[in-house]
């Protein structure tokens, strides 16, 4: 038997049958250095890149752990016995994806605690007991002020990613919820750098903890190929940006800007490029809906603010593109490594105007990156070799607006304006009498004149009923329209302007 195998690093018989039913038999180094001390309840200090495996490092341990543990039955109502804190949700989603298997083998239950969602199914899970806890650091805290969560009985922590939490400014939330475990649990933490606050971490809540570095987060990665690609206009790079997106395996596209992730998706799938943005103003759900796209390959390509730089991970991404080169080179690491993750081969471009080639020369510098850069268009050779076979066109699907709040596609107030000017045009009213029709799917009160008299019951009352069902078949549209919305490839809807232009034409002719 190997020596890297997972059974001889004294990893217990049921994760070694679980790890090999997801095909997981050999370890990675940062897995082959710290689990012996890891499996032995000490405090570890991990410095590795991303994508090198840390996930497995602390989960395996933790499972291994708390399941020999929990022979006797020790699962009680919001006390978990395992804690991970992730900076992002999406980091904390896969996490969790990777531990709950793990946690089945011994019977144990997982959940996962973060913001941007109604927390009841939260509150219900940490009520219905739980055994380990994936969650970012805000919504944690909420929970625990409001009492749903007690952190006294956990017996091993871990922080995931310190140095992006750092980043993001929850070390001090981070700090009150270490300091409400036990003194005597143990404590795990996996970062790239030590910076910004994250050693004082180390000093106070470990304690002698062992220290592993594996490739450390500046390192380039040996499987990865840098391309920096020079164009002369913007219209160069549209048509370029458009080339590199064209092939058929999964690449992630950078933007600098929320706004530019969004329109370039848009303009990726009207190109037929199957194409979702991820960045901070989408929803949770709707986070969550674009990064299933992507995962099962209904969508090829990710347009990703730097939100994606960290924490997430999807297999096989073979090419990574900076769109707007990143502001320092840690953004580039962190975003290049999207691709040539656990040990696959992966390629990185960088698109560069004339005005970015001063800063761009200075972050490959910062993050020991040597290439040479080319001036290209989207047909040169070396673009189209690089893009290889392209994937067929893609007709792109119409879909209803996706808005923000809760991942639904419209709002209750927008569903029942809409519901009631289709109403009104099914029934065929017009004038006033559609309008008070649209007013009464709002509210019970008594139509009144314009002199503010209650209103005479006569022909128009009649219209108003046949545009009050019109209006429930209008709602029937609508609920169609959001059970519709599972589509990922576009945020227009293409009939929106119709309802305003009868609106329009309703009240001119009513005058």
């Amino acid at each position: 038997m190997s020596e890297n195998t997972f059974g001889a690093l004294g990893v217990p018989a049921p994760l070694v049958s679980a790890l090999a039913n997801d095909g997981k038999t050999e370890a990675f180094p940062i897995q082959i250095d710290t689990l012996p001390d890891t499996l032995a309840g000490r405090d570890v200090l991990g410095r590795g890149r991303t994508g090198s495996g840390k996930t497995l490092a602390f989960s395996i341990p933790m499972v291994a752990r708390l399941g020999t543990d929990l022979a006797g039955g020790k699962r009680r109502p919001g006390r978990p016995l395992g804690l991970v804190l992730a900076p992002t949700r999406e980091l904390a989603t896969q996490i969790d994806a990777v531990l709950a298997p793990l946690a089945a083998a011994y019977g144990m239950k997982t959940t996962t605690i973060y913001g941007g969602i109604n927390q009841r199914r939260q509150v219900e899970a940490l009520n219905a007991g739980v055994d380990i806890v994936v969650a970012c650091p805000g919504r944690l805290e909420d929970l625990m002020n409001q009492g749903h969560v007690r952190l006294d009985a956990v017996e091993i922590t871990v922080l995931d990613e310190a140095d992006h939490m750092a980043d993001l400014g929850f070390l001090p939330v981070v700090t009150r919820i270490l300091a409400a475990t036990p003194e005597n649990g143990q404590r795990l933490l996996f970062s790239a750098t030590l910076d910004n606050g994250v050693d004082k971490i180390v000093k106070r809540f470990l304690h002698k903890p062992v220290t592993h570095s594996v490739d450390d987060e500046t390192s380039p990665v040996d499987a990865m190929t840098h391309h920096v690609f020079f164009v002369e206009d913007a219209d160069g790079k549209r048509a370029l940006v458009e080339k590199l997106a064209s092939g058929r395996g999964r690449r992630i596209l950078f933007t600098r800007t929320k706004h530019h992730a969004k329109k370039l998706a848009r303009q990726l799938t009207a190109s037929g490029i199957p194409a979702v943005d991820l960045h901070g103003n989408l929803s949770q759900p709707q986070r969550d809906r674009n990064l299933a796209a992507f995962s099962d390959g209904s969508a090829r390509v990710l347009v990703a603010t730097d939100v994606a730089a960290r924490g997430v991970h999807v297999d096989n991404v073979e090419l990574v593109v900076h769109v707007d080169p990143p502001v320092e080179h840690k953004a580039y690491l962190h975003r290049s490594g999207r691709t040539a993750r656990a040990g696959s081969e992966g390629t990185v471009v960088t698109v560069c105007l004339p005005v970015q080639r001063d800063d761009l020369k200075k972050i490959l510098r910062k993050a020991a990156i040597t290439v040479t850069p080319q001036t290209v268009t989207a047909e040169s050779r070396v673009v189209v070799e690089l893009v290889g076979e392209e994937a067929p066109y893609v007709k792109p699907q119409p879909k209803p607006v996706q808005q923000q709040g809760g991942g639904k596609s419209q709002g209750a107030n927008a569903r029942r304006k809409r519901a009631a000017r289709e109403g009104r045009q099914d029934a065929g009213g017009r004038g006033s009498g559609q309008r008070s029709s649209g007013r009464g799917e709002r509210d019970d009160a008594p139509r009144r004149d314009r002199s503010g008299r209650p209103a005479a019951v006569k022909s128009g009352a009649s219209r108003s009923g046949q545009g009050r069902s019109g209006a429930r078949s209008g709602q029937g549209r609508s609920a169609q329209g959001r059970s519709g919305s599972q589509g990922v490839y576009s945020t227009s809807s293409p009939g929106a302007s119709a309802p305003r232009g009868e609106r329009t034409h309703r009240r001119v002719s009513s005058r």
